[in-house]
């Protein structure tokens, strides 16, 4: 289980992480909002524990955030904001719990248990990007609710950059992972079944969602 801690009290963050750390967790700490909201954009995570009080960003507007670009990983707020209006407002920016501090690790720890166990029970294994949906059970893809058909490799293709949406994937990545091969920069086979993925995922559709980035790679993103 993979925790990201965004917590600007060095001495608090240090003492949830060994003690998470001590339970089997691993928990990666983040010292201000933007630099949370920057991790939690590049990994993948199965809770996220926030305070309020966040230098750049404050925890309120950072679960918004990401609650924008991920619907079902558990946030827990974490913060010595204790009154009925606080928490009220921890629940609508989209927080799962709202623990005030200060708090028993015990009763952390049961937390976190807690929500990340409810979260693996209901968790579909379907990838979704705006209208574009990949189910890994099935291995189909949907856009719009409209089936679209791919090849072998064309779907292998864009599971991992669905794995990884968001994030720019060079050529090399990609060769390495869908093709195993070592990357041979004279072949233009990746270039050309990016071509085909697009025109089958994006040639109907709005908005366009495969986007070349010059000189580094692609992306699957929504702008």
């Amino acid at each position: 289980m993979k925790i990201l801690l965004v917590e600007d009290e060095e001495r608090a963050a240090t003492f949830i992480r060994k003690g998470m750390s001590a339970e089997g967790y691993d928990v990666e700490i983040a010292y201000d909002g933007r630099t949370g909201l920057s991790l939690f954009r590049q990994n993948e995570y199965d809770i996220i524990i926030l305070d309020v009080n966040l230098p750049h960003i404050n925890g309120f507007d950072l679960c918004r955030l990401i609650r924008a670009d991920n619907e079902a990983v558990p946030v827990l707020m974490l913060t010595a904001l204790d009154s009925i209006t606080d928490k009220a407002d921890g629940f609508n920016a989209g927080a799962d719990d709202y623990l005030a501090k200060p708090f028993e690790f015990q009763e952390l720890l049961l937390r976190v248990r807690a929500l990340t166990r409810r979260n693996h029970s209901k968790s579909k294994q379907v990838l979704q990007l705006a209208d574009l949906e990949l189910n890994l059970d099935t291995k189909t893809v949907t856009r719009s609710g409209k089936r679209i058909d791919l090849t072998t490799r064309e779907y292998a293709l864009m599971e991992y950059l669905m794995l990884n949406k968001g994030k720019v994937i060079s050529r090399v990545d990609i060769s390495e992972r869908v093709w195993n091969l070592n990357f041979d920069s004279n072949t233009n086979v990746i270039d050309v079944y990016v071509s085909y993925l697009r025109k089958k995922i994006d040639k109907d559709f709005s908005p366009k969602l495969l986007h070349t980035i010059v000189g580094m790679g692609y992306v699957l993103r929504e702008s």
